[in-house]
């Protein structure tokens, strides 16, 4: 899946693109990265402010996720 992004630059101009959610990843740790658009809100997601993906963590509510089916 390829991810809108603005490059954070100097001078305050940005630059646009679309790469990888791993590239992504790697380019927020960087600081490389400014902004990326999240289809699912349909809105641009600011790093330093918006929800940004973790590393996870404790979740006590109820179990989402579908089990898995043997065959």
């Amino acid at each position: 899946m390829m991810i809108r992004v603005q490059y954070r630059k100097h001078h305050r101009r940005y630059h646009h693109d679309c790469i990888d959610a791993c590239a992504l990843e790697r380019l927020i740790q960087e600081e490389e990265v400014g902004w990326f658009y999240r289809p699912s809100e349909k809105r641009w997601i600011n790093i330093y402010r918006g929800p940004i993906r973790g590393l996870g963590g404790d979740y006590s509510g109820p179990e989402r996720r579908q089990p898995a089916v043997s065959l």
